[in-house]
């Protein structure tokens, strides 16, 4: 097979030429079939870093542009001289056949079941193998001193500033600063990712930043064992350590600032057996994200400040394993969400000024947090949107101290599913009103008491961001971190490859305490004025969809039960409706809003002119649904 790979302009590309564009993250087609000689153009057309890669190892976009990313906008094509079955998937986010993958079909073949699992690295050694490259005494780059090295070496490397992408595919190295503020892995804004490590196990990497990447600081994909010790890392345009499809990892001691989506992301893994503690993360869209990372997963003992929105788990279709389960969220200092100095997405603006959000997830335990000053709402229970609807249960926040909250300082937006409950976190203000109350996480709840306000709050902010009225930072604009702790021990520290991290690093619940109200945090923010929960101290839009898609309703109840109501009263007074119909007429209309007052007007021989209530009934529902859709429309949401 002859393959000729050519960096081409987006777009959908000649007559003749298959385009199979990159979306976050999908490939636009299953199943593409060419004739021989024919060419493939692939193109990223979304936000975050993809590839295309042969399973069998026989081609991948790799060899358009040197390293393993095609960026957004990044368009390749490939020429396919042999017949065949090409099975392919991205790097990022597909693992054995699953997630990112498809076919390619060359020449007049019917065979097209997917082939395989791409090839491991080997197994990672469990110590030091006693092997120290040195850069740039020994290796003038950091990506040399890398290629040369074995499993379970140490790459030593001193002061400077290297402008290169490293691609690590030997299990078990220890890359490592001399001086963390002082070795500067530089992308430039031109290259993806800092350090890159695909499917090599058991790597660690300590004391050193990374800054100006067009992708991701630091990224670990379809490893096990993993840690990042003392890292910095600051602009990067999609995510600061990310760790994906990924088990047996440590984010600690480490810092990021300036991503577009996130400053620490674990994604697709249960369980996932990681540890994100002593972190601290600011000026980003979110501080922490976790799409569909469940299981023995601990997001502990850190400071979110000034992001967008601090810790958000969330559920996504777009990865697999959803939804996102069994995280604990402890012991965190949350401070000053909603700032509009961070670069961010439109999924960040939907959470905007949120101190932690769990979006569509399940058996959550949020406790012992100290959430300070978020613009909207301290702590927010979601349902999330994708392929299918994804509601939140059996979540349990206790024991929080929240305080200066813009909106609530707990939200259980709507629709939500059962069980979640919260104790124990002093005077809040809730949506709705009496949370700890009536869904307490001891003796009787009310399954089903949410409020639709957070919910519409948000659609706004994604409304804003689709038409440009929220501020719009561009990368590398955020403000800069001053020197960061170093390792203990430097250059001299024990070598300790990444293996078996989770079971020394698992914390102990119980001593982990709520921390103070320090690291400049204060309550100065008061709550804005609300309307049935529908918080007015916002945007536009935020406003537009609380009012019309929450509160409209209700005032459109009102006025129909009232109406019917009257009409009751008056008929049992004339002796038209008996004592037992007039009352199940009431308590009908109550118990069942809308439908049993509509019935009534229908069925139940009700005075009113018709003409009265077809205009109440059909006109108010139509001038709901006809504002409602064209404030979708015009808010970019459909």
């Amino acid at each position: 097979m002859l393959v000729a790979v050519a960096v081409a302009c987006g777009g959908e590309g000649d007559e003749g030429v298959a385009h199979i564009a990159m979306r976050d993250n999908v490939f636009g087609r299953d199943l593409t079939r060419i004739g021989v000689g024919g060419t493939v153009e692939f193109s990223n057309d979304g936000r975050v870093p993809h590839n295309a890669v042969a399973v069998d190892g026989s081609w991948s976009t790799e060899g358009a542009f040197g390293e393993l990313a095609m960026v957004s906008g990044d368009s390749v094509r490939m020429t396919f001289d042999t017949a065949g079955v090409y099975e392919y998937l991205c790097t990022f986010h597909a693992v054995e056949g699953e997630g990112m993958v498809a076919t390619l079909v060359v020449g007049d073949l019917d065979d097209v079941t997917y082939g395989g699992d791409a090839a491991a690295a080997g197994p990672a050694p469990e110590t030091w193998s006693g092997v120290t490259r040195n850069v740039p005494a020994d290796h003038p780059t950091i990506s040399e001193a890398v290629d040369a090295a074995g499993p379970g070496d140490l790459v030593l490397i001193q002061p400077g500033v290297y402008p290169e992408q490293v691609n690590v595919t030997t299990p078990g190295l220890v890359v490592r600063g001399a001086d963390r503020n002082r070795v500067i892995i530089d992308g430039g804004f031109e290259r993806t990712n800092g350090i890159n490590v695909i499917g090599a196990d058991g790597v660690a990497v300590e004391n050193l930043t990374v800054r100006n990447t067009t992708g991701n600081g630091l990224l670990w994909a379809s490893v096990e064992g993993y840690r990042a010790s003392y890292v910095t890392s600051i602009d990067a345009d999609v995510y600061g350590i990310y760790a994906f499809d990924s088990v047996d990892g440590l984010f600690e001691h480490s810092y990021a600032s300036g991503s577009w989506d996130s400053g620490f992301y674990i994604g697709q893994c249960d369980p996932c057996r990681a540890v994100i503690t002593d972190v601290v993360a600011e000026w980003n869209g979110l501080g922490y994200s976790g799409t569909n990372a469940s299981g023995e997963l601990w997001v502990v003992n850190s400071v979110w400040r000034n992001n967008v929105a601090g810790i958000v788990a969330n559920t996504l279709d777009s990865e697999l394993v959803p939804p996102v389960e069994r995280v604990v969220i402890a012991g965190n200092l949350i401070h000053d969400q909603g700032t509009d100095g961070a670069p961010a997405g439109s999924a960040a603006w939907s959470a905007y000024g949120n101190g932690i959000i769990v979006a569509g997830g399940n058996e959550m335990l949020i406790t012992r947090n100290r959430v300070v000053d978020s613009a909207s709402n301290g702590i927010g229970i979601f349902p999330n949107l994708d392929e299918r609807f994804w509601l939140s249960a059996d979540n349990e926040v206790r024991d929080n101290i929240i305080e200066g909250s813009g909106a609530a300082d707990i939200a259980l937006a709507g629709p939500a599913g059962s069980g979640n409950c919260f104790e124990g976190n002093g005077d809040v203000m809730t949506s709705p009103v009496g949370l700890e109350v009536f869904q307490g996480c001891d003796g009787i709840r009310f399954p089903f008491r949410w409020s639709l306000g957070p919910t519409t709050e948000s659609l706004g902010r994604i409304a804003d961001a689709s038409t440009g009225g929220l501020p719009d930072v561009d990368h590398g604009e955020a403000p800069k971190p001053g020197p960061q702790p170093q390792l203990p021990g430097g250059a001299e520290a024990a070598v300790v490859p990444a293996v078996d991290v989770y079971a020394g690093a698992v914390p102990d619940l119980d001593a982990i305490a709520t921390p103070p109200l320090d690291d400049g945090a204060a309550v100065s923010m008061t709550k804005g004025p609300n309307v049935f929960g529908v918080h007015l101290a916002t945007t536009a839009w935020s406003v537009f969809f609380g009012l019309w898609a929450y509160v409209m309703p209700f005032m459109l109840f009102a006025a129909l039960f009232t109406l019917a109501v009257g009409d009751i009263l008056r008929r049992r007074g004339d002796g038209d409706l008996s004592a037992a119909q007039a009352v199940g007429w009431v308590l009908g209309s109550l118990l069942i809003p809308f439908l049993a007052v509509i019935a009534y007007f229908v069925v139940g021989r009700s005075r009113v002119p018709t003409w009265l209530r077809v205009t109440l009934i059909g006109g108010g529902i139509a001038a709901y649904m006809v504002l409602l859709v064209a404030g979708a429309l015009l808010g970019g949401i459909v």
